[in-house]
């Protein structure tokens, strides 16, 4: 939380004015104090050439009822968010900015899409990093929104416990109190998009399953762990191929630093 700084309505104004702003959202069970450590951390892993400005959402991600068994109703909540709140307040205050690009980690995928659904704003860039959406939402649900994104890019790991189990059954769930969403799609997260993808979509994106990736890895902050050294992929489209080893020797909180390296090259 070091970098965490609080401004008010008018500096954030003069702060996004006439740069290149990335929005940032967490995602699901999260309270505010973690998603304030998670992005604050994740931000001073990024390599953003200037003049470049990040910009963190904390929405109400964490559950509202026994830990975590409410996901079924946190997309509703997660759309009211990016549609009724973020979306009408990008609108009247960053106007001045030079570009908008949005990030965002499992749910909060649900949270910028709606945005861009309801902004009038244009957007430059969006990264979806594991995300917990059904793997056609850019071609179905959220078509729309994704025909106004200058480049999409998506991260998206095989060995996502969350992705691989309780997405899954969550949707089913889900889909009994809104048909909008049929348990059977696999997630965005997981497998990537499905065929087609959009034109504006940026490959590669599928992380090495021997990198063992995890869903809670893209954000993760291990205080333990010693910060883990800032690195950039080689260029903007690249992933590894499968069967790659682990970057950075696999030292402590390589995750998350390849997280950042990825969404810097990607906004670039």
């Amino acid at each position: 939380m070091d970098n965490y700084q609080s401004l008010d309505l008018a500096q954030l104004i003069r702060e996004v004015q006439g740069r290149h702003v990335l929005i940032a959202a967490h995602g699901f069970n999260v309270t505010r104090a973690d998603g304030i450590a998670a992005l604050s951390n994740w931000e001073s892993l990024l390599q953003l050439a200037p003049p470049a400005v990040f910009v963190a959402v904390l929405w109400p991600g964490d559950s509202i009822w026994l830990h975590g068994l409410d996901y079924p109703e946190e997309p509703q909540v997660a759309d009211g968010a990016g549609s009724q709140l973020i979306a009408p307040f990008l609108d009247a205050h960053f106007g001045g900015a030079a570009s908008l690009s949005f990030a965002s980690h499992s749910l909060g995928a649900r949270v910028i899409l709606q945005a861009i659904s309801n902004m009038t704003l244009p957007v430059r860039r969006a990264v979806l990093m594991a995300g917990a959406i059904d793997d056609n939402c850019l071609n179905t649900e959220f078509q729309a929104a994704a025909a106004r994104i200058g480049e999409i890019s998506i991260l998206a790991s095989h060995e996502d416990e969350v992705l691989s189990l309780a997405f899954p059954l969550g949707n089913f769930f889900a889909g009994i109190l809104d048909a909008g969403h049929p348990w059977w799609h696999s997630a965005l997260g997981r497998s990537g998009p499905s065929n087609p993808p959009p034109a504006n979509f940026q490959a590669p994106y599928q992380i090495p399953d021997k990198w063992e990736f995890g869903h809670g890895d893209y954000l993760q902050v291990d205080p333990a762990a010693p910060p883990p050294p800032p690195f950039l992929v080689p260029t903007p489209a690249y992933v590894p191929a499968q069967g790659s080893d682990p970057p950075a020797g696999g030292a402590p909180g390589w995750q998350q630093s390849f997280s950042a390296a990825f969404a810097s090259t990607r906004f670039r």
